[in-house]
């Protein structure tokens, strides 16, 4: 048995090849793709349940002896199918630089200090409303060979695993107001401004704690028209 091999719209996601972006010229296919039919090894399994994350996962800033320097903020929101139906019981995962713009790991040699308090790692799983919650800290710009006087603006990525490893999506929230939107070519090679808006998340007064951590809006609409662009998996 094989089920239907979902094909991704066109001018909504970013291209594999996008020349501007210089590392996805050479990780690009450079023959046609082959599509082939998922069965159901491919759509079934493993399951991701609730049982594997902790609470403690989706908080970024109590993992370790002290707290990390930065912005303390909240990330909230709702990944929601084309309808604007909530999808319950999402597994996602986020990365991100910390304050100073350095992730936490081995090939990031950007000359910025790493924070001993924090990992930039976390995951949850989306409530029965579809809806997600993270503390972290503000991630730092960072600079990239990419061009000259290349600097990729403030961004988490996250990843939603649906019920098997093949429905992996993997994108990038941002924050509103940056100046380096506009040179940086990751952000823009999504081809429609629309879905490009569609990745900057919200200042959010109301979920704001005072005295403690300004909070961001973002929802995740999978497919249809206002569908959040994802980044193809031959270009991850």
């Amino acid at each position: 048995m094989s089920a239907e091999t979902y094909v991704r719209p066109a001018g909504v996601h970013p291209p594999l090849d996008y020349p501007q972006y210089r590392s996805s010229v050479l990780r690009a296919p450079k023959q046609p793709l082959v599509r082939l039919p998922h069965g159901p090894t491919e759509t079934t399994g493993p399951l991701l349940g609730a049982e594997r994350v902790t609470a403690a996962d989706a908080d970024l800033t109590t993992r370790h002896a002290g707290e990390p320097l930065g912005e303390r903020i909240i990330v909230t929101g709702r990944v929601l199918d084309s309808d604007g139906r909530p999808v319950p019981d999402t597994l996602i995962e986020i990365w991100q630089a910390n304050a100073s713009g350095r992730y936490a790991h081995h090939v990031d040699d950007h000359p910025a200090p790493l924070d001993p308090n924090f990992d930039g790692a976390g995951r949850c799983m989306t409530d029965s409303q579809g809806r997600y919650r993270f503390v972290t800290i503000k991630p730092g710009a960072y600079p990239w060979r990419n061009h000259l006087n290349a600097w990729r603006p403030a961004h988490i990525h996250f990843s939603l695993f649906g019920t098997a490893f093949t429905q992996r999506l993997v994108t990038q929230m941002y924050f509103p107001g940056d100046p380096l939107f506009a040179q940086d070519p990751i952000f823009n090679s999504i081809p429609d401004a629309g879905a490009r808006h569609r990745l900057i998340s919200r200042f959010d007064l109301d979920t704001t704690v005072p005295d403690w951590a300004l909070a961001f809006q973002w929802d995740i609409v999978l497919r249809g028209r206002d569908a959040t662009a994802f980044e193809a998996e031959e270009a991850r």
